[in-house]
């Protein structure tokens, strides 16, 4: 029997470039507008410095000098070293001073941290990805992955869900996935004008027309918490056991390595045990109001 390849290289536990609360200083190499209020931006370090491997999944520390820090996923291709890729939404304070950078601004940046998603889990098997939002970021290394090593994994469903049109993430990409033979890919908006001619209604409605085998399958879900929940319980209810499904969640990080406690998540620190953890461990945890 052959053994599953080595997917995502290994992860340095802390960057080469000091401790694991100490940033390393990066330049935007380059920047795409997503969307009205989201940017990708591509990062190089400082000459002489190396990029730390990441594995799909999880997340940098990331600051403009001034305006605050704050978690962000990386978005990039984990089989390009040299370079850490963010999506970033303009939110709060720090987010518009990190989506506003333009190339040539210096950004901070430490990690990365957290687990990611458990590409080893979905070796030989179906897969089913759903994301929503923004949720897409986390999930595209993910996808960049199985798409490299498209012949060692079985079917390959993808699910992508956006309020509008407008706010569909990497439209030239998504265009070319949508166009391969050896994947399939959803993509739905919750409301749209005459000029969309593709699904309007919720990721949910789309499963049941997702093509997998329950009894050999894994999800992978990203995006607003009710929006996993809900989809969990769909796949559920398709035979896909709770055991198969991993989800990323997110709380208001600080630290990124399970110290201050802010990204508390019931007995998890999601800096540290997450961003991606077993829906099984969290079903219950997603069903407490306020939580």
């Amino acid at each position: 029997m052959s053994t599953a390849p080595e997917i995502a290289g290994p992860v340095a536990p802390v960057p080469s470039h000091g401790g694991p609360l100490e940033p390393a200083p990066f330049t935007v190499r380059a920047r795409a507008q997503e969307t009205r209020d989201t940017v990708s931006l591509v990062l190089a370090p400082a000459p002489g410095s190396e990029v730390p491997a990441f594995r799909p999944g999880q997340f940098n520390m990331l600051s403009v000098p001034g305006r605050g820090e704050v978690a962000i996923s990386i978005s990039g291709d984990p089989g390009r070293a040299g370079e850490w890729v963010h999506t970033v939404r303009a939110l709060g304070l720090a987010t518009q001073a990190l989506a506003g950078s333009m190339p040539g601004t210096l950004i901070a940046a430490r990690g990365p941290y957290g687990q990611g998603w458990p590409v080893d889990r979905a070796w030989g098997k179906d897969v089913v990805i759903v994301a929503g939002g923004v949720g897409l970021a986390p999930v595209r290394p993910l996808l960049l992955e199985l798409l490299r090593h498209r012949a060692r994994f079985g079917r390959l469903e993808v699910i992508y869900g956006a309020r509008t049109p407008d706010d569909l993430l990497y439209a030239p990409e998504l265009a070319a996935w949508r166009g391969r033979t050896d994947a399939r890919f959803q993509v739905t908006v919750d409301a749209a004008g005459r000029d969309w001619y593709g699904d309007v209604g919720l990721v949910t409605q789309r499963l049941p027309d997702a093509r997998f085998d329950p009894a050999s399958a894994v999800a992978f879900l990203c995006g607003p918490e009710i929006m996993m929940r809900l989809t969990a319980e769909t796949l559920e209810g398709r035979g896909l056991p709770r055991e198969g499904i991993w989800v990323s969640l997110e709380r208001t990080m600080q630290c990124g390595v399970g110290l201050c406690g802010h990204c508390q998540f019931g007995p998890y620190l999601l800096c540290r045990d997450g961003p991606v953890l077993p829906y099984r461990d969290v079903a219950r945890l997603l069903r407490i109001r306020g939580l």
